[in-house]
């Protein structure tokens, strides 16, 4: 699984300025004269995960390239209610201005890694990893996959290069069962693969192809561990080449942790970024 650097956010937080000011923020420009200086905070309204605190840093920043952005916590820092998580001194016109964008972003995030702490704590014990999947905000998946990390989370891959993974419509169509290498102007890479399997009897023929990764989709929990004793039956933990079982499809709160305890090695939830409740940070001038 993916576990990249931080993204770059200065191209998103650009084009969400772009987006909100349009030819100009006309209220603030009217009634704000354009020198005068103020300080401002964001405040946590309510228990969460932060997260996107470069994000906010950088909307005030591209107004006011003087402006001072101090977080108080870090990304991936769990907070309560009522704690400041950054002071911000700049031109109030900048404060303003950048205000929507800046919270936009630090509330998004900041639900994406809360959301996803709360699968995290909520397998433990249980050594399976909790990761993400395609089902992002367009144009925001870097920063949304980064925000799983935050929380604790791990990322699948990012884009359709990364990965062979041959889904039911791949299989309903294919006629080369077992692909390994992708062809970039006639340079053939080994890549990792994947194949989605919805019964144990799929499982099985799947198995024998000894691909990196099974996906057990919408399977129930005592198909998941029929193929777990099956995997491991056949491939010691030790073993080399020993494919990772991932579990995926109607995966929720309510049943995440029996899921984890079938001995998967991964479960993927698209409900962490494209089911987001946004998290209630607000700016508070002073």
């Amino acid at each position: 699984m993916n576990c990249a650097k931080p993204p770059e956010f200065k191209a998103a937080v650009s084009a969400a300025l772009k987006e909100d000011i349009g030819r100009g923020d006309i209220t603030t420009n009217t009634y704000i004269p354009r020198d005068k200086k103020a300080k401002a905070v964001l405040l946590a309204k309510e228990d969460c995960v932060v997260c996107g605190l470069q994000a906010a840093r950088l909307a005030f920043q591209l107004l006011d390239k003087n402006a001072r952005f101090r977080p108080l916590v870090k990304d991936g820092q769990k907070v309560r209610r009522g704690k400041v998580i950054a002071r911000i001194e700049a031109r109030a016109r900048a404060i303003l201005t950048a205000e929507r964008v800046a919270l936009n972003f630090i509330s998004l995030l900041s639900g994406v890694a809360t959301k996803t702490r709360v699968y995290v704590d909520k397998i433990k014990p249980y050594p399976a990893k909790i990761i993400d999947t395609r089902k992002t905000i367009p144009g925001l998946r870097l920063l949304q996959k980064y925000a799983v990390r935050m929380g604790g989370g791990c990322n699948h891959r990012f884009r359709l290069d990364e990965l062979v993974m041959l889904k039911d419509n791949h299989l309903l169509l294919t006629e080369r069962f077992s692909p390994r290498e992708r062809f970039w102007g006639g340079r053939s890479v080994l890549v990792p693969w994947e194949i989605e399997v919805e019964s144990v009897a799929q499982f099985r023929k799947a198995l024998a192809l000894r691909p990196d990764i099974l996906m057990l989709d919408n399977m129930s929990i005592n198909d998941m561990r029929q193929a777990v004793r099956i995997r491991n039956r056949l491939f010691p933990k030790a073993s080399a080449g020993r494919p990772k079982l991932e579990a995926s499809g109607g995966i929720t709160l309510a049943n995440v942790k029996k899921v984890a305890s079938t001995g998967v090695d991964m479960i993927s939830i698209g409900a962490l970024t494209h089911s987001v409740d946004s998290v209630d940070i607000s700016l508070e001038m002073l």
